[in-house]
């Protein structure tokens, strides 16, 4: 080749564009919340045999958050990576604490190179880091992370999730698992409404019959906790503790003076004769000497019930007719602001000052005012009187499963395209404004006896609960489409060992087939969430009511179901059957499958019955509620039967449609 030759291809490489002779630079990682800013850089990180977890000995805090990062990479991957005090080198994880004030009290920075990098400020942001250094790694199945550099940070600082445990028990495994979610996604505070009553139409219009509900110990009042389910103190402040170590604060909410039948029903003579016994009675003395002694009870002494730095003292939806009423409600709400402080915490009410306008004072200073509705609080005069607000507003975030308003599932399209904190129902404020403090969402079990599980609760949660996560950390500045978000959100786990949908494997297929099923058995699957089918070869025999197919914790499928004899399943404390008895001295084919809607039975590939959503009248068909029958199937363990069961198949999708 001659050097002219040479020469023209030299510049013919060097007017080639830049793109064709360098690789492409990774783009933008997909993790929830989205990440605030990127650069990447090209190749990938692969950890490997001699990586390890280091931190500085130096650092208080910083090797319990990298001990909380081995724990979770290996319950993820089933890898176990030392942790080790000292500099990291190349092939390491490093947790840094380092000051960077543009990052605040919650951001984090990641360089991913020949080793990844994770310093911030503060240890809950070195937390956050390592939260989205898993959600990055578990998108490969190798854990390969793209290299490139984060700095991230939330626009807002309260991220919430409000629970209603008052007119539904959530067990306590529930609420831990929902802790493991919510830090999972940067989501840092969960309020959960501990007392609450169903409504009175339902129950003969009967305050005494309803169904009413104090979901915690209460040795100051023995017997007010509910008998069909509360928390003891231990395991409630087990639960703040855990919480606290994965950057989740709780805030329990004790609902007074409305919402209160739980209380009047222990002690009806505080309950209103005027505006019913779900209110109390605020003109009489004996209400605040046993409302002091409830929150007292949690709030005194060293160390108290109530561990976190905030309060939630309800006071919403009280009567306005009257203005002496109005007046007392008001003082009512100052005075349990002012005694919640006294025991060294932060007040949060409910909005309720528009509605009940009036003459006596409310303290405002350092009170967070969840801002729900604007017709009983108007944000912009809330903010005018000095506080500070949550963003709630019911008509956007609000869930009620399957009562017929508000929303069965929230439209998490329209939340991603448009939501942020700053907008409260109708009025919207600018960006960062400093009396939003940040913003929830809420489920309300309002319909006592419909039938809702737990898991149907999350199946409404979950997806809210991601796409918010991005809303209040991210806020307007996302950049991925929705269709993108809503399909790659799929690719994350809950959480590190956290599965309360049951879901089995990304792609439709059977996952677990067993030619056999012997009495007591165990299988490789505690359950199969929504959508599934379960089907099996049984040849009858004869059944003892009461006797199981399967169990888990959560839910029992009955080959005879207690009461009947039928085919059927519980849980919640629910019973449903199928209009089927197991044929004595016969083969057939049976198929259960479910999914958020309802549960069908078929026979040897027909349809025999399908427990869709029931409608139920009251009152002579004056009020009306629906019904829910669902079910998560559990394949934990099987019952004692007498039944030959054979070709069990579990498919993670409907196979009859």
């Amino acid at each position: 080749m001659t050097k002219q030759m040479y020469l023209f291809l030299w510049v013919l490489i060097c007017l080639m564009p830049f793109s064709v002779t360098r690789a492409e630079a990774n783009k933008k990682p997909f993790v929830i919340p989205e990440l605030k800013e990127w650069k990447g850089a090209n190749g990938d990180f692969i950890p490997g045999n001699t990586t390890r977890i280091t931190y500085s000995e130096k650092e208080n805090g910083s090797r319990q958050v990298a001990e909380q990062l081995a724990a979770d990479y290996q319950t993820l991957f089933g890898k176990q990576i030392p942790v080790v005090a000292g500099k990291g080198k190349a092939g390491d994880f490093v947790l840094q604490l380092k000051a960077d004030k543009k990052l605040g009290d919650e951001g984090y920075a990641i360089q991913i190179k020949d080793r990844v990098i994770l310093t911030a400020p503060t240890t809950k942001g070195l937390f956050w880091a390592t939260r989205t250094l898993l959600q990055l790694a578990e998108q490969d199945e190798q854990q390969v992370l793209p290299k490139g550099e984060i700095r991230d940070f939330p626009d807002y600082a309260i991220r919430g999730f409000m629970l209603d445990c008052g007119r539904k028990f959530i067990p306590m495994s529930f609420l831990r698992d929902y802790v493991k979610i919510m830090s999972y996604y940067k989501m840092n505070t969960f309020q959960i409404h501990l007392n609450d009553n169903a409504f009175k139409q339902y129950f003969e219009h009967d305050w005494m019959k309803t169904y009413a509900a104090f979901r915690l110990e209460s040795e100051t009042f023995p017997g007010l906790a509910a008998p069909d389910g509360h928390y003891t103190k231990k395991e409630f402040i087990e639960l703040q503790l855990l919480a606290d170590s994965l950057g989740v604060e709780i805030i329990p909410e004790i609902d007074v003076p409305a919402h209160s039948l739980a209380l009047t029903q222990y002690c009806p003579e505080i309950g209103s004769q005027e505006y019913g016994m779900d209110h109390l009675d605020l003109f009489n003395p004996k209400t605040y000497e046993f409302v002091d002694a409830l929150f007292k009870e949690y709030l005194e002494g060293e160390n108290p019930v109530f561990r976190g730095p905030r309060v939630h003292i309800g006071t919403d939806e009280y009567s306005n007719k009257k203005k002496d009423v109005v007046e007392k409600f008001r003082a009512f709400t100052d005075h349990y602001i002012r005694y919640v402080e006294s025991f060294g915490k932060q007040a949060c009410v409910w909005g309720a000052l528009t509605h009940a306008k009036g003459d006596t004072p409310v303290k405002s200073e350092n009170v967070l005012m969840s801002a729900w509705y604007n017709g009983y609080a108007d944000p912009a005069e809330m903010m005018k009187q000095g506080y500070q607000l949550i963003s709630i507003p019911d008509g956007l975030l609000y869930i009620v499963p399957a009562a017929g308003y508000y929303y069965d599932y929230l439209n998490t399209e329209k939340l991603y395209q448009e939501w942020t904190p700053v907008q409260i129902g109708k009025a919207v404020f600018e960006e960062h404004h400093p009396q939003i403090s940040g913003g929830m969402f809420a489920v309300w079990n309002d319909h006592y006896g419909n039938g809702i599980s737990t898991k149907d609760i999350h199946d409404r949660a979950y997806p809210a609960m991601q796409t918010l996560a991005v809303k209040m950390w991210t806020g307007k500045s996302t950049a991925l489409p929705y269709q993108e978000f809503n399909a790659d959100r799929l690719l994350l786990s809950e959480a590190p060992g956290v599965n309360v949908a049951g879901r089995v494997g990304k792609e439709p297929a059977c996952v677990m087939e067993l030619p056999q099923i012997e009495s007591g058995q165990t299988t490789e699957l505690k359950e199969i969430g929504y959508p599934y089918s379960v089907s099996f070869e049984i040849e009858g025999a004869k059944e003892e009511p009461g006797t199981v197919l399967f169990r888990s914790a959560d839910a029992v499928v009955y080959l005879a179901d207690p009461i009947t004899g039928r085919l059927g399943f519980a849980r919640d404390g629910y019973l449903n059957t199928f209009n089927y008895y197991l044929p004595v001295g016969q083969k057939v084919k049976l198929t259960i499958s479910g999914d958020n809607k309802h549960t069908a039975l078929y026979v040897n590939d027909q349809l025999k019955d399908d427990l869709t959503i029931q409608k139920r009248w009251f009152n002579e068909g004056k009020d009306k509620m629906n019904y829910v029958r669902t079910l998560v199937f559990p394949l934990q363990k099987a019952g004692q039967f007498n039944s030959q069961i054979r070709q069990l198949k579990v498919y993670n999708y409907w196979v009859n449609d």
